[in-house]
C-alpha cells in the first residue's frame, strides 16, 4: 500500500510539473533549476569560514552585503517592482534588481509571479509557500521556510506580463545568477577564501531572513488589521528583513510603501521601518516619487479593534479597493492582466 502511495504520488508531482514547465523553453528551465542549485550552494560554502574565521573586514562584508541586498529585495524587487508602492525611473530598477539577483533572490519575473500567486491564494492550497496548509508544526517551517523551493511549486504558472515586457528586466531574470557568480568572484579578489565565505554565510543568511517572512510572519506574530489570511505583524521578522515582518499591514494594504503601521487602543501607530526609510532617502534624492500611504481612515477601518469603528469607518472600508481585494482575491489576477 505504502508502495502504491508513493508511486502515485510521484506521478501526480511529475505530472503538475510538466503542466507548469510547458511555458517555458528548454534554456530558461535550465536558468531558472540554476538558482535553487547556488542556494544550496551557499550554505555548504558557508562553512569555508570555520576554516578561514573571520576577521572585522569580513564581518563587515557579511553586513553590508546583508543589508545592501535585503533592501534590494524588500524596497525593489517587492515595494517597487511587485507593489507598485512608488515610482523610480528605469535605471533604479533595473540596477536594484542585479543587485537583488545577486543576493540569489532568483530574477524579477519569477519572484514577482510567486509574490503576485501568493496574494491571490494567500494560506490557501494553492498558496505556494504557506506554512498553513502542511500537517505538522515541522513540515510547516520546512515548507515555508524553503522546502517549497525544491517542489514543482518552484515554476511559477503563468510570468507577469509587463516585467516579460521590459526586455532589460527580461535579461536580467533569465541570466539572474550572473551577478551571484559576479560578486562572488568580486569577494575573492578583495579577500581571498575568507570574503568569499562570508559572501556565501551573508547569502545564506539573507535568504533565510527573506523566507521567514513566508513562515513565521504566518505563523507568529499579532493582526491589528482584518485580512483572509493568517499574516501576522511579526518585530523579530521585521528585524531581519528591514520592516517586512509588519506583513499583517502588507496583507490589509498591499500597495502601501510603508509596512512599519498597528492599531494601538484605537489609534493608529507607526512602526520602525527601514526600507520606509531608503524610499524616502530616494525620494530625497529625486530617485523616487509618488509613494503611496494608506489614510487614516482607512487604516482605522481595517482595525480588528472593533472600538475605532465608526458608520464612516465602515462605508470606508467597503468602498476601498483593498477590501474588495479581501474578500475576492481574483481581482488580484484582473489587476495583474492589465498591466
Amino acid at each position: 500500500m505504502h508502495i502504491q502511495y508513493l508511486d502515485g504520488l510521484f506521478t501526480n508531482t511529475f505530472m503538475t510539473l510538466q503542466e507548469k514547465i510547458r511555458q517555458y523553453s528548454p534554456l530558461t528551465i535550465v536558468f531558472y533549476i540554476i538558482g535553487p542549485i547556488l542556494i544550496i550552494f551557499s550554505h555548504f560554502g558557508s562553512l569555508l569560514v570555520l576554516k578561514t574565521g573571520l576577521s572585522w573586514g569580513a564581518i563587515g562584508w557579511i553586513v553590508f552585503l546583508y543589508l545592501i541586498r535585503m533592501l534590494g529585495t524588500t524596497g525593489i524587487y517587492h515595494r517597487l517592482l511587485t507593489h507598485k508602492s512608488y515610482q523610480a525611473p528605469a535605471l533604479v530598477l533595473w540596477v536594484g534588481c542585479i543587485v537583488t539577483a545577486s543576493a540569489g533572490q532568483m530574477g524579477p519575473s519569477w519572484w514577482k509571479a510567486h509574490h503576485m500567486s501568493h496574494h491571490q491564494h494567500s494560506d490557501s492550497e494553492l498558496d505556494t509557500h504557506s506554512p498553513n496548509t502542511q500537517s505538522n508544526a515541522i513540515a510547516s517551517f520546512y515548507w515555508s521556510q524553503g522546502g517549497w523551493l525544491l517542489s514543482p511549486n518552484f515554476f511559477p504558472d503563468k510570468l507577469p506580463r509587463d516585467v516579460e515586457n521590459d526586455q532589460v528586466l527580461k535579461v536580467i531574470d533569465r541570466l539572474h545568477f550572473v551577478p551571484v557568480f559576479a560578486l562572488a568572484a568580486l569577494s575573492y579578489f578583495i579577500g581571498g577564501l575568507e570574503y568569499l565565505g562570508a559572501f556565501f554565510l551573508s547569502t545564506t543568511l539573507l535568504f533565510h531572513g527573506v523566507q521567514t517572512v513566508n513562515s513565521l510572519a504566518h505563523i507568529v506574530g499579532d493582526r491589528p488589521f482584518i485580512t483572509n489570511d493568517f499574516s501576522r505583524n511579526n518585530a523579530f521578522v521585521a528585524l531581519l528583513t528591514l520592516g517586512e515582518g509588519w506583513h499583517n499591514l502588507h496583507h490589509a494594504f498591499l500597495w502601501s510603501s510603508r509596512h512599519g503601521i498597528t492599531i494601538r487602543e484605537g489609534r493608529v501607530a507607526y512602526l520602525p521601518d527601514p526600507t520606509y526609510s531608503f524610499i524616502k532617502m530616494l525620494e530625497f534624492l529625486k530617485l523616487a516619487s509618488k509613494l503611496r500611504m494608506p489614510a487614516e481612515i482607512d487604516l482605522l477601518a481595517r482595525s480588528q479593534d472593533r472600538s475605532s469603528q465608526t458608520p464612516e469607518l465602515t462605508s470606508a472600508l467597503e468602498t476601498s479597493v483593498d477590501y474588495l481585494l479581501t474578500v475576492e482575491p481574483s481581482v488580484l489576477s484582473l489587476i495583474d492582466e492589465q498591466q
